[in-house]
């Protein structure tokens, strides 16, 4: 059991108690607490009584009054203090098989874990689940879920996750509507795999499934040049990506005409393969899974138009870094800012087909700035290249690392379209 404290917010009630980092909280009112979820219920109460064991192995017991709805104001090292939930498949296209050896450990964790679902927008399988799990997403109403659904067809679902418990779907998401749940659900679809006749069979199986189904996006499978796993994976190509998408459009159309929201949703790679337009903003209704990249494209080009353009302060020279998939869109929006350099990097660490900025590493990104000419007053790197909260890549390489190396030239993560136009415009400082 793990409840550590990371960080105690000034003027909170934890500060209050004088709790700090390093603290563990074992118990609250005599009950174990194994994630946040737990000790958000147990703090509910008025009257409470922690035990406390601090950073140098002390316990104690402390007892307050609080309001019904006054929070701790302390911050964990993990949602989980029972441990993460590990997955126990093998899909045949698992990205944590494909990642490159002797990475950080944390990389290699392939978690299948309901809680960080509903806590963090996690996809699960179900597959892991067990009817204690079910009974307390009853008890406690976790919802919505994001469940990989990958095929509706039981024995294809079985072979993809290399496991029998994955032709249980059906009755999962069953188990899940009994229990009021709502969820989203993905596909990460395989050419001659999961795709043509089976992915118009999953995509019907999950809009009979609404309203607890809540959307479907669906992905296109990336390979890297680290997988080594035999199974024989199909990438989509310019032609077959425009088979999809006039393939789901159609139930887009006929979704949109039932119930005014689009439920099936693309992954941005699809258009980008395809060189086809991105659909309007309001095709993306409110944008549920943005964070799988369904409509960041749109959503980025948006806000970037979103803001008056103020061209008067320009800095003089400044290198936008992007991967090879996104980089078009960058120079069609600074085509009128002479000084705006786009850097399309080649992902040579996972493999040139894996062109997405969210995988770009800080060895690579170096590379391709260090072979340009020129001087430069300003780097600006993409936010998703980075691990959440920290400014450090994938390969372990820091933000630091790249502004000592292209000292003086002011390197910053940009996190929207509309952050990536404030910075081009505004005065130099």
């Amino acid at each position: 059991m793990d409840g550590t404290i990371s960080n105690v917010a000034a003027g909170s009630l934890a500060e209050e108690l004088e709790l700090a980092a390093g603290d563990k909280i074992l118990a609250v009112n005599g009950h174990k607490p194994t994630d946040i979820i737990d000790l958000s219920f147990q703090l509910a109460e008025e009257d409470i009584e922690l035990l406390i064991e601090h950073a140098d192995g002390t316990r104690e017991v402390v007892a307050f009054d609080k309001d019904v709805d006054e929070e701790l104001g302390a911050e964990f090292s993990s949602a989980v203090f029972d441990g993460v939930r590990r997955c126990k498949n093998h899909c045949v296209f698992c990205f944590v098989d494909m990642i490159a050896p002797n990475m950080r450990d944390t990389l290699s964790v392939k978690d299948d874990d309901y809680r960080l679902s509903f806590l963090f927008g996690n996809f699960i399988t179900l597959t892991n689940m067990t009817p204690k799990d079910f009974r307390r997403i009853k008890q406690f109403h976790l919802s919505p879920l994001f469940v990989s659904v990958h095929a509706m067809n039981p024995e294809l679902r079985a072979k993809i996750l290399r496991t029998s418990a994955g032709a249980k779907i059906n009755e999962q998401l069953d188990e899940l509507e009994r229990a009021g749940v709502e969820y989203h659900t993905q596909v990460v679809l395989c050419k001659d795999l999961n795709d043509g006749a089976e992915l118009d069979f999953t995509i019907a199986q999950i809009l009979k499934r609404r309203p607890h189904a809540q959307s479907l996006a669906i992905v296109p499978v990336g390979v890297t040049r680290h997988r080594r796993d035999k199974f024989p994976l199909k990438q989509f190509d310019k032609t077959s990506a425009a088979e999809v998408i006039a393939q789901v459009e159609r139930y887009q159309k006929k979704s949109r005409a039932e119930t005014g929201r689009t439920f099936v949703y693309l992954g941005d790679e699809f258009y980008f393969l395809a060189e086809k337009d991105f659909p309007p903003a309001e095709f993306y209704d409110d944008f549920p899974q943005i964070e799988n990249g369904i409509g960041m494209t749109r959503n980025f080009v948006d806000e970037w138009f979103s803001l008056k353009p103020d061209t008067r302060h320009l800095t003089p020279a400044v290198d936008v870094v992007c991967g090879t998939s996104i980089a078009k869109v960058f120079k069609t929006l600074t085509a009128d800012m002479p000084n705006v350099r786009i850097v399309p990097v080649a992902n040579k660490f996972f493999g040139e087909r894996v062109n997405v900025s969210g995988l770009l590493t800080g060895g690579d990104i170096i590379d391709a700035l260090k072979n340009l000419d020129g001087s430069r007053d300003m780097i600006l790197i993409p936010s998703t290249a980075l691990k959440s909260g920290e400014e450090i890549f994938l390969d372990d390489v820091t933000i630091d690392d790249l502004r000592k190396i292209f000292a003086p030239a002011k390197v910053l993560p940009i996190h929207d379209g509309a952050h990536f136009r404030r910075v081009l415009t505004e005065a130099q400082r």
